[in-house]
């Protein structure tokens, strides 16, 4: 199966898809139910509601195991779903019992949620073999052919128990064990405890085992039965009702005028995936490439592709040396005890004259001489974004909820191949800021229209942008960034996020005070101080930035699941 074509390290299929879908489980930490309950704020109605579907959900797990049990051939396998079977039986005759122990009592009555609904329709219909892609393959009659039903089965288990081990694991390492009072610990102190990890791995193993000999089609009906079951799961957490203030998402923070969010992010390494000036080399260098081979008379008639690459090369490696040997040279020697915003300032001044420099170097060089505007905006069109970035964009612009700009500010020499990278996609025009490439005809001239080169330029556009824009209500500023060129604008935001925090980046940041921090350990903090009335919302300038691994999270952050 293409989706599984992967090395015996990888693991089992259960290993694999977890992976595979981790960012959305990832988003399940930013639902306003998980934050609340992380911060120990959530109020207990709202958490007796969650837990009284327990029930519902026991059920379903218990008739499916039994329909797996009598579907697997092997008799090893039978007794293991029978212990699966009689563990979730267990929990349904205690559930009472648990519920007290962790000082609570359920609600007398309680009735089924549709997404609850959703989700062991969804089970049982599995179990019961109606599995789409299963239509028209006839009865099944041997063991060997239930085997697969069995697999399903569980692939529409494992994913919830993941999910749950997962989140909870997520929610103790931010509870501090000195000062945590959180209500709600000895619910997390469960699904955290072994007991429950050699749960989860028991089903991920039965899956394993079960989907061995299973074929490509077969495994792909896994695969959409685990992710399918996942998305139900997501949607049965974001679905829980929530009557108090939240921190998160923004896009539903209640305004009198509604909620306008500025957004701003880089580009290189943020938004694409590479580094456009390494992308403007390549188009340079396969024009030259083109000119040697056609021995036209062009810009580039006097310049090899082999000279024109080592020209590139040397310039590349003098950057990154000279580059490194000024951020050394700008860090002090002994740690800011304090942030440090106005030092930073200072210190970002040699850095602006360095890549004033390095600009200067390139334009004397004559490599972005002869680009067709056309090559690179084709260069543009093909270029791969970081995964989501796009789709985030997209749904910030059409966000109701959101009265929402986007902005792009970047060091990229030309505007051109940022305005067409995004343009290729669904995305609506963006606010490109960038320098440019002039142009005599359709061909570059070699020189730049320096507008971009410095944190200090890239403020001084923040600033520009955010005094231009007339605002009915409150105004939210949100920076995406991961270079040290972005420092001060995403400490001048509302609020700054680092997405892939680089090693250099941290350590140049906390040596003027800046700290950094995860953005669900953030949330939950904020959470917290939101219930104690300590902090209405999210403001700039507190020397605190926020870290993510991918634009899933802040998906989740800003527009929710």
């Amino acid at each position: 199966m293409e989706g599984f074509q992967a090395s015996p390290d990888d693991g089992g299929i259960a290993k694999r898809l977890w992976v595979k879908f981790k960012n959305e489980s990832l988003c399940a930490l930013y639902t306003p139910f998980v934050v609340c309950l992380a911060s120990g704020t959530l109020d207990s109605k709202s958490f007796l509601h969650c837990i009284s579907q327990d029930v519902y959900f026991l059920q379903a797990f218990a008739h499916a195991y039994e329909q797996a049990e009598d579907y697997a051939d092997d008799d090893e396998d039978k007794e293991a779903i029978s212990e699966l079977r009689k563990r979730v039986l267990r929990n349904l005759k205690d559930q009472d019992d648990l519920v007290r122990e962790w000082g609570f009592e359920l609600p007398k009555v309680s009735t089924c949620d549709s997404s609850t609904v959703r989700y062991t329709d969804f089970l049982l219909a599995t179990a019961a073999g109606k599995v789409e892609g299963e239509n028209g393959r006839g009865k099944i009659v041997t063991p060997f052919e239930k085997t697969r039903l069995a697999a399903y089965a569980l692939s529409a288990i494992a994913p919830c128990m993941r999910l749950y081990s997962y989140l909870s694991k997520e929610i103790k390492a931010v509870l501090v064990p000195e000062e945590s009072n959180n209500i709600y610990e000895r619910w997390i102190d469960r699904l955290c405890s072994e007991s429950f990890e050699a749960y989860a791995s028991r089903i991920e193993d039965l899956l394993d085992k079960l989907s061995v000999t299973l074929t490509g089609e077969e495994l792909d009906v896994v695969e959409k039965l685990y992710h399918q079951a996942m998305k139900l799961e997501l949607e049965f957490i974001s679905a829980q009702p929530i009557t108090q203030s939240t921190i998160t998402p923004i896009s539903q923070l209640q305004e009198p005028a509604g909620c306008n969010l500025t957004m701003f992010c880089d580009f290189d390494m943020t938004c694409c995936a590479v580094d456009s000036s390494a992308l403007l080399a390549d188009v340079a260098i396969i024009a030259a490439a083109k000119s040697d081979l056609d021995d036209c008379e062009s810009a580039y008639a006097q310049i090899s592709a082999a000279d024109l690459r080592a020209t590139w090369s040397s310039l590349s490696s003098k950057y990154i040396e000279e580059y490194e040997q000024c951020i050394e040279n700008i860090i002090p020697s002994e740690t800011v005890g304090r942030f440090d915003y106005d030092g930073l300032c200072k210190a970002l001044v040699q850095l602006s004259d360095f890549e004033s420099r390095a600009n200067d170097m390139v334009v004397h060089s004559g490599v972005l001489r002869g680009l067709s505007q056309e090559d690179i905006k084709r260069a543009g069109e093909h270029l791969v974004f970081q995964n989501g970035c796009k789709n985030v964009l997209q749904e910030i612009l059409g966000s109701e909820n959101l009265h929402a700009d986007v902005h792009v500010l970047s060091y990229c020499w030309s505007g051109d191949l940022i305005r067409s990278a995004f343009s290729s996609g669904a995305l609506p025009v963006l606010n490109v800021h960038s320098n440019e490439l002039p142009y005599e005809g359709s061909v570059t001239t070699g020189d730049m229209i320096k507008k971009m080169e410095s944190p200090m330029d890239k403020l001084q556009a923040f600033n520009d942008i955010l005094k231009s824009r007339v605002n009915n209500g409150k105004n939210t500023t949100v920076y995406v960034g991961g270079s040290v060129g972005d420092f001060l604008c995403l400490l001048n935001a509302d609020v700054g996020i680092v997405i892939g925090l680089s090693a250099g980046l941290k350590r140049l940041g906390k040596q003027f005070g800046i700290s950094f921090v995860p953005l669900f350990s953030g949330l939950v903090t904020k959470q917290r101080e939101l219930a104690e009335g300590v902090c209405s919302g999210w403001k700039g300038m507190s020397g605190i930035l926020y870290t993510v691994s991918s634009w899933a999270e802040i998906h989740a952050f800003i527009l929710g699941l």
